[in-house]
This record gives structure tokens, C-alpha cells and sequence, in this order.
């Protein structure tokens, strides 16, 4: 029998805190970890993504930390990139309580982040660069830090971080308690370990890579020609999902391209502002958009839950791209689909890398519709989608005016996301998979519709007009069960009804 917080010594109230948010069992790294972190141990951890990993370094912290002077944080916690900072800070507040968690990451204004760190702020969430430039200006001092975690190690290292990560912990108090975690132990993070930590208890969960076997995998022949075709069809037939593309510029173009066919899309990548990546994230992981597109680096360190499908547009770089890609999906228990779009001149290398994985699947044509087997239900209608994602297009423009109109110290700027109304989406008439020869005079014109006879909960990226039928599929709820029960969510072309179920839990 697995132990409950309280056999783990956490307060009451945090545990009622969790409990309010359906979390009453730790998961596998909570269990191991708390009890040392909570003693004062320095901890090292490793444990893939979506693990459970903040809860299981933050709950000691907000259950010990001490109260904190201005421009003096008491605990600070650094990770690679700006969305993991602020998933972490926003996941301590839920049970945080009187505690103070502050934030600093680049991108933004200066000005709310130095006001934060006037007024006192007991655990700092913070990125190296940004947090080493506040330093350099006076705004902040590590002298009372007592308590350090390092989140996601090895992609610091991967980033080429680890320098500034040994300048700040030379910075902190030297009787600090240190905790690191990492889905690896070695190189540079195991002598970060040696150099750092002071007989750290050990706690290893899971594989060193994401497992990506929970995953089915499909790779299909495209053209250069048909593939944002194809890729809008597999997004109509496994949403919510996150696509990859090599480039910034490539993001931003097939985010705009899908949106054409009906889709609301929203990019994110390191071209981006701050406030335009926070909206993206948050309009996917509540679902009012059916795909991000993302480049490799802007997309480490998100933790979304419920991800239908990975869509490879363009290829990864290797192997180890390929399965912390394919890793966003099927994640705590959940099905989903990992599709990879393989061109004449990419088959020799796909092949190569499927034998570096292990994977050993044939090259198909593409078939949207096996998608529907292969992937969990969604757990919204699409309608639903496409009106809350129009009000949040005009919501984060407000967001990207007060951006410019702030202090613009190392502000980001952009465009904000385009939203996509009646006039954009097209839909398909037609029993099967029979083109007509409008849909291109459709196209020229930008906006023509033709007679679609699928009803209102067809999803977006359909060809089969007539075949719209209502899917039950369940919302994915932080609850101790992992079940849910969610709003009638269009399946294209799928006339049966089945009932989904979606996994919730404390994923770090």
C-alpha cells in the first residue's frame, strides 16, 4: 500500500489543499522524495517528465520555508526555460498559502519582478540568464538561501547553462539544502551532483528516456507538397495536438496555414513574446485550441496533459529529439498517437533512427481515420473551442498592448495570435473521399464554404461533411481516479459513439 501525504509528513494544510484539487495520492517520485527533502536532505532525483517532480520538490519547500527579507529570497528554484518557471510558480501558489513565490525569467519587463522582490518573496522561481542580470543590477541577493533545486538539470546543460548555474549556487548560503532533478545522471549533472551536494540520498524512478512504447506510432509517405494537407486532417481526427517544425519561421507559417483549413492553432517559439507564449500555453492546456506548433527548444519544459497526438512536420534531429518529442503524448496511464511525416529524401534516415528507438513500423499511406482508434476522445466540442479561442485572441491582444505600453526592458514583441472566425473555415461536402473540383476556386477565394451537411459538431480539418457524428469523450480533471465526464466532442466522419476517459493527477 502506497503511503498518503500525511504518512509522508506533509501539514494539514497542504494535504487539504491537494485534496481540493482531487490530488490525495502522491505519485511514485512524491513518495520517494518528500520524506528526505522535508529532513533537510540534499536529493538527487531522477525522474522523466510528467512525473509529478514540483510537487514532489515544492511541497517540502512551502511546508519550510522560512520567512523572507526584501531582495533576500529564502529558496530558489531555477529551470531552464520560461514556460517550466512559470508552470512551477503557478503549480506552488494552488497550495502555497501565506508563503510568497515570486518569478523572474527574460522576455518580460523588468518592473513586476523588481517590484516583487522589493516587497519580500519567500521561494524564487527564477532562469539563470534573467536571475544573474537582476544580481548584476542590486535587485536581489542569494545570501539567505537555504534551500536550492535544481529542475530539469540536464536540459540546463543541454542549454548551456550549467556555467551561471554554479556562479548562483556559489551565491547561496554554503549550509543551503540542494535538490536536483533530472531524467539524467550524468556528464555534467553528475558532477554538478559531486560538487554540490553534501551526501545526497539517491531516488531513480521510471526509464532515463520518456517511454514512448505507451505511444502508437505511425509514419506516413508525404510530399513537400501535401503535407499541411495531411497534417490539418490527422489534427481533425486526433486533437488536442502539438506539432513540431524545424523552424521559427516554419511555425509561424503552419500555424497560419492551418487556421485557413479551420483549425485554431497557436505557435510558440523563441521569436515569440512572453505574453504571446503564456497565452499559447494556456489556451492549449484548457483546450481552446486544437494544436500548438512548436519548435524543439520553446517546447521544453512544457507539462500538458490529455495530448492527443505529436505531429513530426519536419523530422527531429536525431533519435533522443524523436522520443522527448514523441514523450509529450501518452503521458500518466493516457493514450495518443505519434505521427511522423516522412518525404522521398527523409525514408533512409527515418529508418535509421527507427532502429536507434527500437520501432519497427511499416511506411503507409496517410489514413486520417485510423487516428480515431489510436487516440483518446476529445474532451470538447468543437464549437466550444472556437468560441473561447476568438474571445482569448482579443484577450491576449489587450495583453500584447500593455506588454509594449510597460516597462520594455527586455520585452518581447509580436503580433498576436490571429483568430479565426466563420469566414476562414471551410468544410467539405461529400460521403467519402471524393474531391470536388470547387475546392480550389474555394481556395482562391479565401473564404467560400461548401455544403457541408456534417452538423455543428464536426471538427475542423474533415473531409466527410456527412458523416459528423457526436463523440462523448471525458475533460481531463485533476482527480484521484483520473476520470471524467466531458461535453459532446465531433469526431469527423466517425458515425459510432464511444465514451473517452482521460487521465488527471499532479503531473510536475
Amino acid at each position: 500500500m502506497s503511503p498518503t501525504f500525511t504518512d509522508l509528513g506533509v501539514p494539514d494544510r497542504i494535504c487539504e489543499a491537494l485534496e481540493r484539487r482531487g490530488i490525495t495520492e502522491p505519485f511514485e517520485i512524491q513518495a520517494a522524495t518528500i520524506a528526505d527533502a522535508t529532513a533537510g536532505r540534499d536529493v538527487c532525483g531522477r525522474a522523466p517528465t510528467g512525473s509529478g517532480k514540483t510537487l514532489a520538490f515544492g511541497i517540502p519547500l512551502v511546508a519550510g520555508v522560512k520567512k523572507a527579507e526584501p531582495r533576500r529570497p529564502r529558496a530558489l528554484i531555477l529551470a531552464p526555460t520560461r514556460e517550466l518557471a512559470e508552470q512551477i510558480s503557478t503549480e506552488l501558489r494552488t497550495f502555497a498559502g501565506k508563503v510568497k513565490i515570486g518569478v523572474v525569467y527574460g522576455g518580460v519587463g523588468y518592473g513586476p519582478q523588481l517590484n516583487a522582490l522589493r516587497n519580500g518573496v519567500d521561494i524564487l522561481v527564477a532562469c539563470p540568464g534573467r536571475l544573474e542580470d537582476l544580481i548584476e543590477q542590486g535587485a536581489l541577493s542569494l545570501s539567505n538561501v537555504e534551500h536550492v533545486v535544481l529542475d530539469e538539470a540536464d536540459r540546463m546543460a543541454d542549454m548551456g547553462f550549467m556555467p551561471a548555474v554554479r556562479r548562483l549556487l556559489d551565491q547561496t548560503n554554503p549550509d543551503r539544502q540542494t535538490v536536483l532533478f533530472s531524467a539524467t545522471l550524468d556528464g555534467d549533472v553528475a558532477k554538478l551532483t559531486r560538487d554540490y551536494q553534501q551526501d545526497p540520498v539517491r531516488h531513480e524512478v521510471g526509464e532515463e528516456t520518456p517511454d514512448i512504447t505507451t505511444a502508437s506510432h505511425v509514419f506516413w509517405n508525404t510530399t513537400q507538397a501535401d503535407r499541411r494537407e495531411i497534417t490539418a486532417e490527422a489534427v481533425g481526427a486526433a486533437w488536442p495536438a502539438i506539432i513540431f517544425c524545424r523552424t521559427r519561421h516554419g511555425s509561424d507559417r503552419l500555424a497560419r496555414q492551418l487556421s485557413k483549413e479551420g483549425l485554431k492553432t497557436a505557435a510558440i517559439h523563441g521569436g515569440r513574446s512572453q505574453a504571446q507564449r503564456t497565452r499559447a500555453l494556456a489556451d492549449f492546456s484548457k483546450g481552446r485550441v486544437h494544436a500548438l506548433v512548436a519548435t524543439d527548444v520553446a517546447a521544453r519544459g512544457i507539462h500538458v496533459d490529455g495530448v492527443a497526438s505529436v505531429i513530426h512536420f519536419d523530422p527531429p534531429e536525431d533519435h533522443k529529439a524523436y522520443v522527448h518529442r514523441s514523450g509529450r503524448t501518452a503521458r500518466a496511464g493516457e493514450t495518443g498517437v505519434v505521427i511522423s511525416l516522412v518525404q522521398p529524401n527523409q525514408v533512409r534516415d527515418t529508418k535509421r533512427m527507427q532502429r536507434q528507438i527500437g520501432l519497427d513500423e511499416p511506411f503507409t499511406e496517410p489514413d486520417a481515420a485510423v487516428l480515431r482508434h489510436l487516440s483518446p476522445a476529445p474532451g470538447r466540442n468543437m464549437r466550444d473551442v472556437v468560441t473561447e479561442r476568438n474571445g482569448s485572441a482579443r484577450e491576449d491582444s489587450r495583453e500584447e498592448r500593455d506588454d509594449r505600453s510597460s516597462d520594455g526592458a527586455g520585452r518581447g514583441r509580436g503580433q498576436g495570435h490571429r483568430s479565426g472566425n466563420g469566414s476562414t473555415a471551410r468544410s467539405h461536402n461529400g460521403s467519402g473521399g471524393n474531391r470536388s473540383g470547387n475546392k480550389n476556386r474555394n481556395r482562391r477565394r479565401g473564404a467560400s464554404s461548401t455544403n457541408g451537411s456534417g452538423g455543428g459538431n464536426q471538427k475542423p480539418g474533415s473531409r466527410n461533411g456527412s458523416d459528423g457524428g457526436n463523440r462523448n469523450g471525458s475533460e481531463n480533471k485533476r482527480s484521484a481516479s483520473g476520470q471524467g465526464s466531458g461535453d459532446n466532442a465531433g469526431r469527423p466522419g466517425n458515425k459510432r459513439s464511444a465514451s473517452g476517459q482521460g487521465s488527471g493527477g499532479n503531473a510536475g
